[in-house]
């Protein structure tokens, strides 16, 4: 896709693919012969539709942090690199589970439905935004988008009891949540993770681990490996690719399809980068967090160029690629426009601060 100097990370500005990482992305998907079986049973509306999904997400993050240098907003929250982990995993749900994105899962939002310009409005904090200007933390219960906090982890004990409800009433709906590295280790990870196990709800959640929890390297606050999170709770679980989005994809369909039948709940492992700052006011800080020689590896593992030649290598044209690709370039600036016309609302009105907070029966 189209790579921009001002905002993206170095790495992806002359993107070439790696032969290396181009083989190990087929060998990925081929390992686990469930997996495999899954992405074949893909078609190709599927498989644009997961490339347009990571197209929407970058340019969502691309115009974010336009605003951010512009002066529209002061800093952003961004999942760059990141998408497949989101993307992959969204498209693998039913239409009506439930998902709770957490920061880097902007991607979630606009692939249950919810428009991008009331995201961006999240950020503007306009009276016609999903949360009328309270946070920018948004969801949309009426697209299945439950709005995360910002007390990271917090949002495994909520997704529990929502799924318990679907376990009670009987219902094959599912939930979904993602969580970082840093995040696992808060007490209402483990209050949730637990509770979920010994009610056997049919929960899937994500460990993202992008190596680093705010500014701190996870060699600085993990013992282990992920890997093994998933028994010590006596639940199921896995490991995938976090920048391949087949991999993704497929891990949380059989995942979906585990607690569906019962076996929930699910946790999956993410293994992928984080490519930027926590948000963008310290991108300069966070890359002298690691060896300049990370973000080169992890670089050429860009999750849109190496899905990419995996496409080409299948015998999608590129011709297709680049139509949706300018599909998605014109939503995502049509919506951008909708929402900074939204400023001419003025701000929210100052009875609408309690809307929504306490039940209104």
């Amino acid at each position: 896709m189209k790579r921009f100097a001002a905002f993206d990370p170095p790495e992806y500005l002359n993107w070439t693919p790696d032969p290396v990482h181009v083989a190990a992305y087929a060998e990925t998907i081929a390992r686990v012969p469930d997996r495999q079986a899954v992405v074949a049973a893909l078609t190709v509306e599927q498989l644009l539709a997961l490339y347009a999904g990571l197209v929407r997400n970058r340019l969502h993050d691309v115009a974010l942090k336009r605003w951010v240098q512009t002066g529209v907003i002061s800093k952003a929250w961004l999942g760059t690199g990141e998408e497949a982990t989101t993307i992959g995993g969204v498209h693998a749900l039913e239409p009506d589970d439930v998902v709770a994105p957490m920061i880097r899962n902007a991607g979630a939002c606009h692939e249950k439905g919810m428009s991008v310009a009331d995201m961006l409005r999240g950020y503007l904090a306009t009276a016609d935004s999903p949360n009328a200007g309270r946070d920018l933390h948004i969801g949309d219960i009426t697209h299945h988008v439950v709005g995360p906090i910002s007390h990271v982890g917090a949002m495994v004990p909520v997704m529990t009891g929502i799924t318990l409800t679907f376990k009670l009433t009987g219902e094959r709906r599912i939930g979904m949540t993602w969580v970082g590295d840093g995040s696992a280790k808060t007490g209402e990870f483990y209050e949730g993770m637990n509770l979920a196990a010994q009610q056997r709800v049919p929960l899937i959640v994500v460990i993202q681990n992008n190596q680093v929890a705010l500014g701190t390297k996870l060699g600085q606050h993990h013992r282990g490996s992920f890997a093994d999170w998933p028994r010590a709770f006596g639940i199921e679980g896995g490991v995938f690719d976090g920048n391949n989005v087949l991999d993704a994809y497929a891990a949380t369909k059989l995942a979906a399809d585990a607690c569906r039948e019962g076996r929930g709940p699910v946790m999956l492992i993410a293994e992928t980068f984080r490519m930027g700052g926590h948000a963008t006011h310290d991108e300069r800080e966070a890359r002298a967090t690691f060896p300049a020689e990370w973000f080169v590896e992890w670089g050429k593992r860009d999750p849109i160029g190496l899905y990419e030649e995996h496409l080409a290598g299948i015998g999608i044209a590129r011709e297709r690629l680049a139509e949706v690709e300018a599909s998605v370039e014109l939503e995502i600036d049509a919506a951008e426009r909708e929402a900074l016309a939204s400023r001419d609302l003025g701000m929210p009105a100052p009875e609408s601060a309690a809307r929504g907070v306490f039940f209104e029966g």
